[in-house]
C-alpha cells in the first residue's frame, strides 16, 4: 500500500468503527477480471468495504486523487468549488497513449463537426456525471469502483475500451449537500441496522438533495445560477461528449429506471435519432439487467422535456443522454415493497450501468459520431429553413443584467455579437453598440431556439419539471425575432462576451451622492450605504438635476445620498460610492445642489423625497415552507445582494423578539402558514410598523389571515360539469389538466408605485408554479401588478387556469396599522433567474414602509 493511503486508512480505523454491513471490493469487481494489486482498493483506502454508509467527500476526493497519481491512466484536476469551498474533481480517463496526445483527440473531436468537415476515427467521448442531488448517496459512490476499475483492471479488453474511449467524469456535482447526507447519516447510525423506513437515519431528502442555498442543482445546466454547474458547463463544451451517463436515486419502492423515457414527453428540438441511439444501449443494460436478476423499468415516468436537467441538456447539445434511477436504500438497508434495499446493491448496479455505458459508446462510436456530426453540421441548413434568423436584444442601460445573460450564452457556446447598425423590430428601436445580436446560424442553433423560443403549444400537458423558460422574458430583456427581411451579417459588430460591469468613481461632490434604481444591483449599493449609518432618500416622483452642470432627469426610485444630517463623514461617503461603483456597478452620480426642475420639488422635499432605513430580515423556513423556495430568497439576499438574513424555522418563533426585526418573509409552500398563535404576535408586530412578505400559497393564506376585510370577495370559481366516466388509463393527462408545473406569466405593473420603482415599462414576466388566486384589494392603490388578460407567455397552462388568473393580482401591498403586508403570487426569483423580476422583491424589503395608505379618494372609490 502506497503512504498516502496507509496513513488515511490509519486516521480513519482509528475514528470510525464500523458495522460490518459494507461489502467487500470483490463484490463489485467486474466478473473474470484481473487488477493490478498496486493500484490501492478502496478498502485498502478507507479501512472499509462500500454500502454500509456514504463516503465523505474529503475521503473520496483523496482517494480520486490518489488513483490518478498512481494510474497513467487518470488525469484529475479540480474545475470549481462549491459554495462552501468544497473542490469539483474532474477526471479524464482513458489510455496512457491518448493522454500522451490528448489535446490532439479533443481538438479531432470538435474539428469533425463543423460543416463539410472530414468524418475521422476517434475514440467515443464519455461522460459520466454522479451526485448532483446530495441526497441520493449511491450514485456517489458508484464513482469509486467506477473510477477504481478503469484505473485498476488488467487485460486486451480493458486496454482495447480505455483506446476507444475518453471517459470523462465528475464524481461529485453537489458535495455540499452530500455532505450534509453523510453528516445526517453518520449522526443516526446505529451498531445494529434499522431497515424501518421510519428510522430518522433514512430520512433528510430534500435537505440534503440541494446544494447550500437549497437549490437543485439538476435544473441548472440550462440556467447557470450556482457556482458548481458552473465549474463542470465549460470542460463539458470544451469535450462536446457523445453519450452521457447521469446517475441518480429515486424512491424506495421503485425498482431501477434507464432511458429512454416517456416517449410523448420528449422536447421538440430533440431529434428522434437520439432516442434511437439511447434504445440500443438500453439494449444492453437490459441485457446485464436480466443476467443479475433486477427489476427495472424504463420510457415511463421520467421525461425528457425541460432541457435544463443533466439527462436531458446533453440532448440539445448534440449527445445522447442517459438517466439512471436506483430505488434508494436511504440510511444503507432499507425495508421495500420489492424487498430489503441495500446501498451495496445500488452502488453495484450503477457501477455496471457506468461500465455498460462506456463499453456501449466503445461499440456504437461510429453511430454516434454520424449523429453528433449531423446535429451540429446541420445547423446552417436548419437555421435556412426558420422563419427566425436571429435575435435582438437590450436591457436598456442596465449593465450588470446584460452581463449575467451575456455570461449565460458564453457558458453554452452561443455565439453572441454588439449591434452594429441601429434596428427596428417588433415595436422596438434598438441602438448599435447598446444591443446584442444572437444569430441562429451556428452551432448551437437547437440550443438558442431552447433559450429564446415561446411555446404554448404542447402534444401532451404532463410534465417533470416547469413548461416553460424562455431566458429574455426571465431577464425581462427587450427583444424581438429578426427575420429575412430584417437581418443580415451587416448587423454583427464585435463579439459580445460579458466583460464586467464596474464603473468609474464618481467625481468631487459638494451637496450629496444620487444613483439610479434601474440598475439591477443598485439595491445592493444601498444596502451598502445604509450598513454602515449613512442615511439616504429615495426619489418618489421624478426629478431633473443638474450633473456636471447639464440636466439630467432621475426617475422614480433614484437614491438620494446628501451630505446633510450625517454623523458618517465626507469622506467615507466617497469612499463607499467609490466602492458601490466598482463592485456593483452603479453609476453614482456627484450632486452639487439640491435644486431640481421648477415643479418638481427640490431634493429637500418631505413628499417626493423618502427617508428609508436599514432592513432586518427575518427569513422563515421549512415547516411546511418549501426549502426551494426559501432558498430561492435566502440566495438573492445573501448571495447576490450582500443583505444579511436570520435564518428561523417556521414553527420556532417562540422567544423571538419580533420588534428587532423590520421584516418578516414567508415563502410559499403546502403548509406555508403560521398557527393562530404566532399568526396573532405577527398581525400585531405589522400594525406596529413591522413588513410581513409572503409568496405563492403563504401569499393566499396570509391575505386571508390579515387581509380579508381590505380585499374584495373572489367570484365563484366556475367548474366546468365533469363527465360522468372516464377510462382510468387517462387518469395521469386528466390529473395533470389544470396543473401549472410552471409556465411564464406576463403582468401589468404600476411603475408609479414604489413596488414598481426601477421599471420602465410595465409589462413584467414571472415564472407561475400552481395556481394561486388572489383576491382583488378594496384598496385601489394596492394591486401593484396585476395578470393581464391574457397572461400565459410561454409554458402549459390549460384554459380554465388562465381565465382564473387573468385580471387577478400577481403583487399586491397594503397597509396593516403602521405596517404593511406584501403578497406576491409567483416567486419572483424563481431558480435565481428571473433577474427581471427580483427588484419587485427588493423594492418590496427597502420600499414597502413608505407605501402609503389610501386616502379620501381611495376610500371613495371602493
Amino acid at each position: 500500500m502506497r503512504p498516502v493511503a496507509a496513513a488515511i486508512v490509519a486516521v480513519a480505523l482509528i475514528l470510525f468503527h464500523f458495522p460490518a454491513l459494507a461489502e467487500p471490493i470483490d463484490y463489485y469487481r467486474a466478473p473474470g477480471a484481473y487488477y493490478d494489486p498496486a493500484i490501492p482498493t478502496p478498502d485498502e483506502f478507507f479501512g472499509h468495504g462500500l454500502g454500509d454508509k456514504p463516503v465523505r467527500h474529503d475521503m473520496m476526493v483523496a482517494y480520486m486523487r490518489a488513483l490518478a497519481r498512481q494510474s497513467p491512466r487518470i488525469a484529475a484536476e479540480t474545475v470549481g468549488f462549491s459554495h462552501e469551498g468544497r473542490p469539483i474533481l474532474f477526471l479524464t480517463i482513458t489510455a496512457p497513449e491518448n493522454h500522451e496526445r490528448l489535446d490532439d483527440i479533443r481538438a479531432a473531436h470538435i474539428a469533425r463537426l463543423a460543416p463539410d468537415a472530414p468524418d475521422t476515427d476517434g475514440p467515443a467521448v464519455v461522460w459520466l456525471h454522479y451526485g448532483v442531488h446530495g441526497a441520493e448517496s449511491s450514485g456517489m459512490d458508484a464513482a469509486i469502483p467506477t473510477l477504481y476499475h478503469l484505473a485498476a483492471a488488467q487485460g486486451e479488453a480493458i486496454e482495447e475500451t480505455l483506446r476507444d474511449t475518453v471517459v470523462l467524469m465528475v464524481a461529485i456535482f453537489n458535495p455540499d449537500g452530500h455532505s450534509r447526507r453523510v453528516n445526517h447519516v453518520y449522526t443516526f447510525l446505529s451498531e445494529t441496522p434499522v431497515t424501518d423506513p421510519a428510522h430518522a437515519q433514512h430520512n433528510l431528502w430534500i435537505e440534503a438533495r440541494t446544494n447550500h442555498y437549497w437549490f437543485d442543482l439538476n435544473r441548472d445546466w440550462m440556467l447557470q445560477t450556482q457556482p458548481e454547474s458552473q465549474s463542470w458547463i465549460g470542460k463539458w463544451h470544451e469535450w462536446k461528449p457523445n453519450v452521457v451517463g447521469d446517475f441518480h436515486e429515486m424512491g424506495s419502492n421503485s425498482t431501477y429506471y434507464f432511458h429512454p423515457g416517456e416517449p410523448r414527453r420528449v422536447n421538440p428540438l430533440i431529434p428522434e435519432r437520439a432516442r434511437e441511439l439511447a434504445s440500443a444501449f438500453a439494449e444492453e443494460y437490459r441485457g446485464r439487467l436480466d443476467a443479475a436478476g433486477e427489476l427495472y423499468a424504463s420510457e415511463e415516468g421520467f421525461d425528457n422535456f425541460y432541457v435544463g436537467k443533466g439527462s436531458t441538456y446533453p440532448q440539445v447539445n448534440g449527445a445522447v443522454g442517459i438517466l439512471f434511477e436506483a430505488a434508494a436504500a436511504r440510511g444503507g438497508r432499507i425495508d421495500t415493497d420489492n424487498g430489503l434495499r441495500t446501498y451495496a446493491q445500488n452502488i453495484r448496479i450503477h457501477f455496471n450501468m457506468s461500465l455498460s455505458t462506456i463499453e456501449g459508446a466503445r461499440r456504437h462510436r461510429a453511430a454516434l459520431r454520424a449523429y453528433q456530426r449531423a446535429f451540429f453540421a446541420g445547423a446552417p441548413r436548419e437555421a435556412r429553413a426558420h422563419p427566425v434568423k436571429a435575435y435582438v436584444f437590450t436591457t436598456a442601460g442596465d449593465e450588470a443584467r446584460l452581463d449575467h445573460f451575456l455570461k449565460l450564452l458564453a457558458r453554452h457556446d452561443v455565439a453572441a455579437y454588439r449591434l452594429a447598425r441601429d434596428v427596428a423590430a417588433g415595436g422596438r428601436d434598438f441602438r448599435a453598440g447598446a444591443s446584442v445580436v444572437v444569430p441562429l446560424d451556428q452551432p448551437q442553433h437547437r440550443f438558442i431556439r431552447a433559450l429564446f423560443d415561446r411555446v404554448t403549444e404542447f402534444e401532451e400537458n404532463v410534465f417533470y419539471d416547469v413548461s416553460g423558460w424562455t431566458m429574455p422574458l426571465a431577464y425581462d430583456l427587450d427583444y424581438a425575432p429578426l427575420d429575412g427581411m430584417r437581418y443580415n451579417a451587416s448587423l454583427l459588430g464585435e463579439r459580445a462576451r460579458g466583460a464586467g460591469y464596474a464603473k468609474p468613481a464618481p467625481g468631487e461632490a459638494r451637496y450629496g451622492y444620487i444613483f439610479d434604481w434601474e440598475d439591477y444591483y443598485a439595491p445592493r449599493a444601498l444596502h451598502r450605504f445604509l450598513s454602515e449609518d449613512v442615511i439616504a432618500r429615495v426619489l418618489a416622483a421624478p426629478k431633473t438635476l443638474a450633473i456636471d452642470g447639464a440636466p439630467r432627469e432621475f426617475r422614480r426610485g433614484a437614491i438620494f445620498v446628501p451630505f446633510a444630517g450625517q454623523t458618517v463623514s465626507r469622506e467615507r461617503i466617497a469612499q463607499i460610492a467609490a466602492r458601490v461603483a466598482r463592485e456593483d456597478g452603479v453609476d453614482i452620480f456627484p450632486l452639487d445642489s439640491g435644486n431640481a426642475a421648477p415643479g418638481v420639488g427640490d431634493l429637500g422635499a418631505s413628499r417626493s423625497v423618502r427617508s428609508l432605513k436599514k432592513p432586518k430580515i427575518l427569513l422563515l423556513f421549512d415547516d411546511g415552507v418549501s426549502r426551494y423556495s426559501a432558498g430561492q430568497i435566502w440566495h438573492l439576499l445573501d448571495w447576490r445582494m450582500k443583505i444579511p438574513v436570520v435564518m428561523r424555522r417556521k414553527n420556532d418563533l417562540g422567544g423571538l423578539k419580533l420588534s428587532d426585526y423590520t421584516h418578516i418573509i414567508l415563502p410559499g409552500g403546502r403548509g406555508a402558514r403560521l398557527d393562530d398563535k404566532d399568526a396573532e404576535t405577527v398581525k400585531t408586530w405589522v400594525r406596529a410598523g413591522g413588513v410581513l412578505i409572503a409568496t405563492a400559497d403563504a401569499a393566499v393564506w396570509a391575505q386571508g389571515a390579515f387581509l380579508a376585510d381590505a380585499a374584495r370577495e373572489k367570484p365563484a370559481e366556475e367548474i366546468p360539469a365533469g363527465e360522468e366516466r372516464l377510462d382510468y388509463a387517462e387518469k395521469t393527462v386528466k390529473d395533470a389538466e389544470h396543473v401549472i408545473g410552471g409556465a411564464l406569466f406576463e403582468s401589468d405593473l404600476d411603475i408609479t408605485h414604489p413596488l414598481g420603482f426601477g421599471y420602465a415599462d410595465r409589462a413584467i414576466a414571472t415564472m407561475k408554479t400552481g395556481a394561486h388566486v388572489l383576491a382583488t384589494p378594496k384598496n385601489p392603490y394596492a394591486t401593484v401588478a396585476r395578470y393581464t388578460q391574457a397572461p400565459l407567455l410561454s409554458g402549459y397552462a390549460s384554459e380554465r387556469r388562465v381565465g382564473e388568473i387573468a385580471g387577478t393580482p400577481m403583487l399586491a401591498a397594503d397597509r396593516l396599522g403602521a405596517g404593511a403586508i406584501v403578497l406576491f403570487t409567483d416567486d419572483t426569483s424563481f431558480r435565481a433567474t428571473f433577474l427581471g423580476a427580483d427588484k419587485l422583491f427588493m423594492n418590496a424589503v427597502f420600499f414597502a414602509p413608505i407605501v402609503e395608505a389610501a386616502g379620501a379618494a381611495g376610500a371613495a372609490a371602493h
